[in-house]
C-alpha cells in the first residue's frame, strides 16, 4: 500500500528547565511542541483473549490448575511483549462464569462439564497477575448467548435458563435470553455487577451479540414478550429500546458502584448505511442498528459508555465497507462526546487461507494505524483475537509494531480525577544489566520512566520517545541502558484512571566505567531458599514480581543471595523488603564479609519499599553467597527476603 497521510498532533504536558540538575516547578508545555506520530503519548493497545470453544484460553477443556494458569501467563506475557497495556478476557462466554457465582454456573469451557469447580478462581488470578505487569483487564461478558445449541436439557439441571423456561428462546441452532423480559435484564445486570463490585477489574466489556445476528426462514420467538412490554412502540423499536436500555443501566449501574471502572462496548461495524439514513456511513453492508438492535451511535451520543470499540474487520478499499470510510465515519461520532474510539481490528484475516488478497499483504493491519494517525478521536486498538497476535502469520504483527508500538503507551486518562504528585527518584545506580532505579510518592498507582540523553527540554514529555516503562513497583531495572551513554531518568506517577503527575527531578548517571554495582532479586538463579519459605506477592511495596516469607525458628536456615564480587574491596550493601506490622522486628541479615560473617538486623516492619543501608562491608573476589537473611531470631512476624544490591564504593 501507498504511505497514508500521517497527521502531526499537538499536546499540552507538565516539562523540565534542566536534565541533570533537579528540575524546577514544571510549566505548560508550549502548543507548538509536536510531537511523533509513531510514538504517542497515551494509546490504549490491547487483544481480546476468548474463552468460549477454547478459541485461545484455556486451549481446551480439562487442563490442570498449573497448566491454565501457565497459560494465561504465557498471553499476559505476550501482551507485555508487544508493548499492549490491556486485555479484554471472556469471563462469561455462555452464561456461565469464570469466577464462583451463585447467580450461573462454572464454565463448560474451564473443565469441560459446566458447573465444576475448576479448584481456584480464575477471575482472581487473571487479576492479579495482569496487575502484577502493570497491564489493565477488561471483563468481558456476552450478555444474551445461553449456549451455541438450542438443547435446554444439555445444561446443568441448576441453571436460571433450566429454572425460568420463559426467560430463554431458541433461535437459530442456539439459546438465548430474551432482551424483552425485564427479569432477564436485571438478571444480566446482576451478573455482570456480582464481578465488579468482587473483584478488581478495570473495565466491563461487551461484545457485538445482543438479538441474534439474522438467520434466513426464522423469526425471533419474542411475541409473547412484545404482547406484554411492547407499551405501543412497534417491535423494532421494542427490541432496541430493549437493548438501550440494558447499556445505560449497566452504564449507571458500574459507575454508581466503582466510579473508576470504565464500560466499553464493541459492536458491529456499521450501524446504519447511509442509503437507509443519512447519519450512516458510505458503506453497503448489514446494519447492526435493524439487524441486531444495536443502536450503537446512540450510546455513544448519550454518554452511555467510556469507550466504543467498533469491529471494522474489513481492508482499506473493500468496496461494500472500506476501513477508511468507517474509522472516519466513527470519528465524527464520537467528536465532542467524550467517549473514547477504540478500534477493534481483524487480526484473525491477516495472512489467513481463504482471505481477500489485501489480507495477503502483511502491511495491511500496519496501514490501518497509519489511517487511524489521521484522525486524532482514535484512542487506540484492540485485536481479534490473542491466538492470531501470537501466529503473527506472513510477519503482519510485527510489522505493525515495528511502525507503531516502538514505545510504550500510557493509557488514555478517564475522569477528572486530579493528578497525583510528582514522585522522587531516591537512586539511579549502573549495574551489570542496566541501571538500577528507586523511587517513591504517595497516591499514585503506577509509575512511568523517562530517560533523556541531553537536555529535557520543554517538549520532552510531550510524546512516548523517552518513555521508557510503567510499572507498579517503586523499583525497576532499565536493562535496555547502553553501557557507554550518560542518561538522565524521570519519573512521573499515575492514578488509577491514569491522570499524569509532573516528572520529577532528573536523576543522572555516568556511562560505563562506574563503580561496579549489582542487584539480585528473589526471583534470580542467583537466590536459593528451602522450601520453609513462601512466595507472596501480597505487599505492594515488593520488589520484582514477587518476595518470600518464613517463619521465625530456633534455625538459621537463611535465604541467601549470590553474587559475583569483581575485585576486593569495600562495598555497600542495601537490602529491599516490603514492610508491614506484621513482620519481623528484628530480621537477622548475614553478610559474607571477607574477616567473616556479619550480622545485622532489620525492624520489617517499617521502611519497606526502599532502599536500606545495612552498612559498608571488605567483600572478597568471587562468586558466592554474600548476603543471607536468617530465620533464626526471637522476635515474632514474618522474615522477609526480597532483593539486595551490592556497590563497590
Amino acid at each position: 500500500m501507498t504511505t497514508l497521510l500521517r497527521l502531526v498532533l499537538t499536546t499540552l504536558l507538565a516539562v523540565l528547565a534542566g536534565a541533570v540538575a533537579p528540575a524546577t516547578a514544571p510549566a505548560a508545555a508550549s502548543s507548538a511542541c509536536t510531537v511523533d506520530p509513531a510514538t504517542p503519548k497515551r494509546q490504549l493497545r490491547a487483544m481480546w483473549i476468548s474463552s468460549v470453544a477454547n478459541i485461545d484460553w484455556p486451549s481446551r477443556t480439562g487442563l490442570s490448575v498449573a497448566a491454565q494458569q501457565a497459560e494465561f501467563r504465557s498471553w499476559l506475557d505476550l501482551a507485555v511483549q508487544r508493548r499492549m497495556n490491556a486485555v479484554v478476557v471472556q469471563v462469561r462466554p455462555t452464561a456461565d462464569t469464570f469466577w464462583p457465582s451463585s447467580l450461573e454456573p462454572w464454565s463448560q469451557w474451564l473443565t469441560g462439564t459446566q458447573g465444576r469447580d475448576p479448584g481456584y478462581d480464575p477471575l482472581a488470578f487473571m487479576v492479579a497477575e495482569a496487575h502484577a505487569r502493570n497491564l489493565e483487564l477488561h471483563a468481558w461478558f456476552n450478555p444474551y448467548r445461553v449456549a451455541n445449541h438450542d438443547d435446554p436439557s444439555r445444561l446443568i439441571s441448576t441453571h436460571p435458563a433450566r429454572r425460568n423456561p420463559a426467560w430463554r428462546f431458541a433461535y437459530g441452532g442456539k439459546l438465548y435470553y430474551n432482551p424483552g423480559l425485564p427479569e432477564v435484564r436485571d438478571f444480566i445486570e446482576d451478573v455482570i455487577m456480582d464481578a465488579v463490585s468482587r473483584y478488581d477489574i478495570d473495565g466491563v466489556h461487551l461484545d457485538d451479540y445482543f438479538y441474534p445476528y439474522p438467520v434466513s426462514g426464522q423469526t425471533i420467538p419474542d411475541s409473547a414478550a412484545y404482547s406484554q412490554h411492547g407499551g405501543g412502540m412497534n417491535v423494532h423499536d421494542w427490541r432496541r429500546e430493549n437493548v438501550n436500555l440494558l447499556v445505560r443501566e449497566l452504564d449507571q449501574r458500574i459507575h454508581a458502584a466503582k466510579p473508576h471502572v470504565t464500560f466499553g462496548i464493541s459492536p458491529f461495524g456499521i450501524w446504519r448505511n447511509a442509503s437507509a439514513d443519512p447519519l450512516g456511513s458510505r458503506t453497503s453492508g448489514l446494519q447492526s442498528y435493524d439487524a441486531i438492535y444495536a443502536d450503537s451511535r446512540r450510546w455513544v451520543k448519550q454518554g452511555w459508555v467510556d469507550y466504543i470499540s467498533p469491529q471494522i474487520y474489513w481492508h482499506i478499499g473493500f468496496s461494500t465497507a472500506a476501513y477508511e470510510v468507517l474509522t472516519a465515519w466513527w470519528a465524527e461520532v464520537v467528536r465532542g462526546t467524550g467517549t473514547q474510539l477504540v478500534i477493534g481490528q481483524a487480526a484473525y484475516r491477516a495472512g489467513a487461507t481463504g482471505q481477500d488478497a489485501a489480507w495477503q499483504d502483511r502491511n495491511e493491519l500496519s496501514d490501518h494505524l497509519h489511517v487511524n494517525r489521521q484522525h486524532p478521536e482514535v484512542a487506540g486498538d484492540v485485536y481479534f483475537s490473542a491466538k492470531d497476535v501470537r501466529a503473527d502469520r506472513i510477519g503482519s504483527f510485527s510489522t505493525l509494531a515495528a511502525a507503531h508500538y516502538g514505545k510504550p503507551a500510557l493509557l488514555p486518562a478517564r475522569g477528572s480525577a486530579a493528578a497525583p504528585a510528582a514522585p522522587s527518584i531516591t537512586s539511579a545506580t549502573r549495574v551489570t544489566n542496566g541501571v538500577s532505579l528507586a523511587f517513591q510518592g504517595s497516591g499514585a498507582r503506577y509509575y512511568a520512566i523517562y530517560r533523556t540523553t541531553g537536555a529535557a527540554g520543554e517538549c520532552a514529555f510531550a510524546d512516548a520517545r523517552n518513555l521508557v516503562a510503567t510499572t507498579t513497583k517503586t523499583a525497576y531495572t532499565d536493562t535496555t541502558a547502553a553501557p557507554g551513554t550518560a542518561y538522565t531518568y524521570y519519573a512521573t506517577a499515575l492514578t488509577r484512571t491514569h491522570q499524569e503527575s509532573a516528572p520529577s527531578a532528573g536523576r543522572s548517571v555516568t556511562g560505563s566505567g562506574e563503580t561496579f554495582s549489582v542487584t539480585v532479586d528473589n526471583a534470580d538463579a542467583a537466590f536459593t531458599a528451602s522450601a520453609a519459605w513462601g512466595t507472596s506477592t501480597y505487599s505492594p511495596q515488593l520488589h520484582g514480581t514477587d518476595y518470600r516469607f518464613a517463619d521465625p525458628v530456633s534455625a538459621s536456615d537463611p535465604a541467601w543471595f549470590r553474587a559475583a564480587i569483581p575485585a576486593a574491596g569495600s562495598y555497600r550493601v542495601e537490602v529491599w523488603h516490603p514492610a508491614n506490622a506484621g513482620y519481623s522486628s528484628a530480621a537477622p541479615h548475614i553478610v559474607a564479609a571477607a574477616g567473616g560473617n556479619q550480622t545485622v538486623t532489620v525492624d520489617q516492619r517499617s521502611g519497606g519499599g526502599a532502599w536500606r543501608v545495612l552498612g559498608t562491608f571488605s567483600l572478597a573476589a568471587g562468586t558466592y553467597n554474600v548476603v543471607g537473611v536468617s530465620r533464626w531470631t526471637s522476635a515474632p512476624g514474618y522474615v522477609i527476603a526480597d532483593a539486595v544490591r551490592i556497590t563497590r564504593v
